[in-house]
């Protein structure tokens, strides 16, 4: 029998739907992964661990990118690429800061808000 605290706790993590949610983004992509890897009923919450799994993956392909075309500009001493870049690299960061707190917000909400592209590849993985 399931007591009054814990209703609607998920079955795999013990947390509620929102809270287990929220840690999918926590540290994407590795609290996603150990989400991804213990519940398997919560379609909720599986939806934000894939979505967090992703999103984790593209900010460390999107980190080495950028990395890559810093070291590429700065051999090429281009002064105007590499000013370009110095601009455009923070309000990139800034981007993805706004996206990742927008996912804490409305996974703690109890929303399926879908990023673009990521949001359908997650919903389609979490059987949604």
């Amino acid at each position: 029998m399931i007591g009054a605290g814990q209703q609607g706790a998920s079955k795999g993590s013990g947390l509620a739907p929102n809270i287990a949610s929220l840690l999918c983004y926590i540290c994407a992509p590795v609290t996603s992964i150990i989400f991804l890897l213990i519940e398997k009923e919560n379609k909720d919450v599986r939806f934000h661990a894939w979505q967090g799994t992703l999103f984790g993956v593209a900010i460390i392909l999107l980190n080495v990118v950028l990395n890559i075309l810093g070291i590429i500009l700065g051999h090429l001493a281009d002064f105007l690429g590499a000013l370009i870049l110095s601009f455009v690299i923070p309000i990139v960061w800034l981007g993805v800061v706004v996206l990742w707190v927008v996912c804490l917000v409305k996974s703690y909400q109890g929303e399926r808000w879908k990023l673009p592209i990521l949001g359908d590849m997650a919903a389609q993985r979490a059987g949604i």
